[in-house]
């Protein structure tokens, strides 16, 4: 069974996605006082507000895109 998949109990299972502690740090001030319960909750929660747009596009423009990629190379991401 693929990881995030519903197993045949009917149970999501999870998977382990590394973050830069700083990233991390910066999910728990944002998420303080708003009812998210962890940083886990509050990527999940964005990624499927991110994925869920039928217009990706419309997103990042390709200059963002750009920057973002240049991050995530000198982060040792790509």
């Amino acid at each position: 069974m693929k990881k995030g998949k519903r197993s045949e109990d009917n149970k999501v299972e999870y998977g382990t996605i590394s973050l830069p502690m700083p990233l991390i740090q910066r999910v728990k001030q944002r998420i303080k006082g708003t009812g998210m319960n962890s940083v886990s909750a509050y990527v999940a929660y964005v990624l499927r507000q991110i994925l869920s747009s039928t217009k990706t596009e419309e997103i990042l423009d390709k200059e963002s895109e750009e920057d973002i990629k240049k991050r995530l190379k000198s982060l040792g991401y790509l």
